[in-house]
């Protein structure tokens, strides 16, 4: 089975999370946190600000790692860092996504996530605050 790496950006606004809903691809619609497939030399951290940048026109800055998620669709296993991270300067513009909205914990049902995003929803609805560093 094919293996992909991303990395995903849980950007924090004061107590809300920033998602996106995917333009294009088998999972056109569905909901993820942004971020995208790491390439060779990149650690992580320097992914996620370049993915971001692409496609969002936004500089961010990546603080802790709040999960890696390992999660297996149908025709490939996915391995996913999950970094919460804040806006550094930039306005979050929709390049490659078709919406985003900002959610409370408790809204972050009121969307459809991604299979694999599902855990790491259950993790963020628990916990109090969003401690980035």
């Amino acid at each position: 089975m094919k293996s992909i790496e991303v990395v995903a950006a849980i950007i924090i606004g004061g107590e809300k999370i920033f998602a996106t809903q995917r333009g294009y691809g088998e999972f056109k619609d569905g909901w993820e946190f942004p971020g995208g497939k790491i390439e060779q030399g990149e650690t992580p951290g320097q992914a996620l600000v370049r993915e971001i940048k692409e496609e969002l026109d936004t500089e961010i800055e990546v603080g802790k790692l709040v999960e890696t998620v390992e999660y297996d669709y149908p025709e490939f296993h996915l391995t996913m860092h999950c970094f919460f991270c804040r806006i550094r300067s930039g306005n979050l513009t929709l390049r490659e996504h078709e919406a985003a909205k900002w959610l409370l914990p408790e809204e972050l049902d009121s969307v459809d996530w991604l299979p694999a995003d599902l855990g790491l929803i259950e993790k963020l609805k628990s916990l109090k605050t969003f401690s980035i560093f």
